[in-house]
């Protein structure tokens, strides 16, 4: 599949709150089956027990409804992990949304309106991640944005994304309508597919932003974590 990027509906302005909302639910389900926050959550674990001693600073870029920082944040409560979470969205009604989830989760997640693409916004962390951002850039943005990414993280660099791939479009297509009730999510599930990039690709525009010696692993379904650590 060649890569083809059209405008997805949850990127454009003036989108009913409703609609928004109700994609973000979507979304939450579908990341809770493709067991992404597990996932990450191994990463800080045991970048944590290298430094028991210490909190654990983590920054979320284009958190959308704000769950994975708020699940991550649960979990590390459980386990009795010193661990703090911020994270942003350039959409300030994203943002609305992900406050009132973090209120009504009773969270310790600080959410707050920024560029991803601004490092300049942005203070040091440990860990700086992002998850289903990455489909959205065209590849001049990806390099800009894991600059960014890199420029700010101490210790450690994450990318979760889809995989283009027809079996990930098929995944997506179905996955999206049965897992959701959101019009948005059944038109832009797909096309997110289509806009992603492969395994191959995502590498080598790291190259291209300076972050040499990542780590590429292929999760279920159809996704890649992406990870770097400083040297």
């Amino acid at each position: 599949m060649q890569r083809d990027r059209q405008p997805e509906i949850m990127d454009q302005p003036g989108l009913k709150t409703e609609d928004h909302d109700r994609a973000l639910k979507g979304l939450k389900r579908i990341n809770r089956i493709s067991r992404c926050i597990p996932g990450l959550f191994r990463y800080f674990e045991t970048l944590a027990g290298d430094n028991p001693s210490t909190q654990l600073n983590v920054l979320e870029l284009a958190c959308g409804g704000g769950d994975t920082a708020i699940e991550l944040a649960a979990i590390a409560r459980r386990r009795k992990l010193n661990l703090s979470i911020k994270a942003c969205d350039f959409n300030p009604e994203a943002v609305r949304i992900a406050r009132r989830n973090v209120a009504s989760s009773k969270s310790s997640v600080e959410v707050f309106v920024a560029n991803a693409l601004e490092p300049s916004e942005f203070e040091q962390f440990d860990v700086v991640y992002c998850t289903l951002f990455v489909h959205h850039l065209d590849p001049p943005d990806v390099v800009r944005l894991l600059k960014a990414m890199s420029s700010k993280a101490r210790h450690l660099v994450i990318v979760d994304d889809l995989i283009r791939s027809r079996l990930g479009y098929l995944l997506a297509w179905i996955g999206t309508r049965l897992l959701s009730g959101s019009w948005v999510v059944h038109h832009d599930g797909p096309l997110s597919v289509k806009a992603a990039f492969t395994p191959t690709e995502i590498l080598d525009l790291a190259s291209q932003a300076g972050l040499s010696n990542c780590v590429m692993e292929r999760t279920w379904p159809e996704r890649y974590r992406l990870s770097w650590r400083p040297h």
